[in-house]
């Protein structure tokens, strides 16, 4: 699993963010644990130290990548870490995301089959967290990966949290031979340990005395209390998503619920944000209105989707929206049931929830990728990259100096 960075040579920057840069890798020589050409995520430790929790939040991702074996969710190809570097390998989406492909759509708008397509890709993944015991928490549109064969993976998961997981009824949709994407189900316990974060193990307890998960040492450590507060009062993801929920008063748990209520909004609040995206898919525009974070969310929840999702032509899919994006919690569709609820919605009615990457044919198959995966690509060294944006200006000479002070001068 562990990355050699003198033999992965980078083609291209695919992205930057919070968490790093993402490159396109080339790997020289055969390895039998990854494909050749692979997406490379790289934090750099001393870019971060003005951000005390990006370290913590890199680790984490590393973890929850560990425990993924799912055809929507990104499986760790292997990782590395030097004094400077933190470096993490995934499979590679060649396709874009969600939004790339909503941007180049009349209106920006899709159809309700596509809808029902990429939404059921997504709520199997989301399930499939849900029953590891993470919850997403950054679900945006950006944040939907394409791959080459059409269908869809979700990426970036530092901003996640592990509760206890919740049970799924609905058995794993089954492999396709042909996938880049490492199948079977949530593989916790066979899953390879990262090495950064996995330097033991202990057992926590809530303040009720019930057993909590089990977490490496590495990682975050907070009880379940605390974390529910953090759900609560933390503005995660992107603030007209996930965080208009939880800027509302009493939506980050149920006064008077037990532990077992409480832990069920949070996992509500992926429903949320796959009606949000739901609605802008269908409308191609935002649910939200207003000049501030809590206008936005008021408006949403007083309107919902009434005035604009019932005059969409399919009534189904206005009820799909009215429901994920229900202000109570506690009546949202998807808080009792989980997503057996979602998947039983009339929208999905026909869909094959075990079988989607077989007999669902995606709406849009990216174009081939482009000459830069040609082999023999030369790329670049990614250390050497990092190298040189810490590398002080070039200082100028003397006889420099005195010929710009003349100049000044004059």
């Amino acid at each position: 699993m562990d990355i050699d960075l003198d033999r992965a040579r980078a083609l291209r920057v695919l992205g930057r963010g919070a968490m790093g840069t993402v490159f396109l890798v080339a790997e020289a020589g055969p390895s039998a644990s990854r494909p050749s050409r692979y997406a490379l995520k790289v934090f750099d430790k001393r870019s971060g130290s003005s951000k005390p929790d990006a370290d913590r939040r890199a680790r984490w991702e590393i973890n929850v990548l560990s425990r993924l074996a799912h055809p929507h969710l990104p499986s760790l190809l292997g990782f590395t870490e030097t004094d400077d570097l933190l470096a993490w390998a995934v499979p590679y989406c060649s396709g874009g995301d969600l939004n790339e492909l909503r941007y180049s759509l009349p209106d920006r708008v899709f159809s309700p089959a596509a809808i029902r397509f990429y939404i059921a890709e997504i709520v199997s993944a989301v399930a499939e967290l849900h029953a590891a015991g993470v919850v997403y928490r950054d679900l945006k549109p950006e944040n939907v990966l394409l791959r080459a064969d059409g269908h869809v993976t979700l990426t970036d998961f530092d901003l996640s949290r592990l509760l206890n997981p919740r049970p799924s009824r609905t058995p794993t949709p089954t492999p396709s031979p042909s996938s880049a994407v490492v199948r079977g189900g949530v593989a916790a316990a066979a899953a390879p340990e990262p090495g950064p974060v996995h330097h033991g193990q202990r057992r926590r307890r809530s303040r009720g005395g019930q057993q909590e998960e089990q977490v490496g040492a590495g990682v975050a450590r907070e009880p379940e209390a605390r974390e529910l507060r953090r759900l609560r009062l933390g503005r995660v993801g992107r603030r007209r998503r996930v965080g208009q929920v939880l800027l509302l008063r009493g939506h980050g748990g149920v006064r008077g619920a037990g532990d077992g209520a409480r832990r069920g909004h949070c996992f509500a609040v992926d429903w949320w944000a796959v009606g949000v995206l739901v609605y802008e898919m269908a409308f191609g525009r935002t649910p939200f209105k207003g000049r501030t974070a809590r206008r936005r969310s008021g408006t949403c929840c007083r309107r919902s989707s009434s005035s604009r999702a019932t005059a969409a032509t399919d009534t189904e899919l206005a009820d799909l929206i009215s429901g994920l994006l229900e202000r109570d919690p506690r009546r949202r569709l998807g808080y009792a049931g989980g997503a057996d609820e979602i998947r039983a919605h009339p929208f999905f009615a026909g869909v094959a929830w075990d079988m989607l990457m077989e007999v669902c044919r995606p709406p849009y198959i990216p174009p081939p990728a482009d000459e830069d995966l040609a082999d023999g690509a030369e790329g670049f060294d990614v250390r050497g990259h990092f190298k040189d944006l810490h590398q002080p200006p070039p200082t100028k000479s003397a006889s420099e100096s005195s010929s710009s002070d003349f100049s000044t001068e004059f």
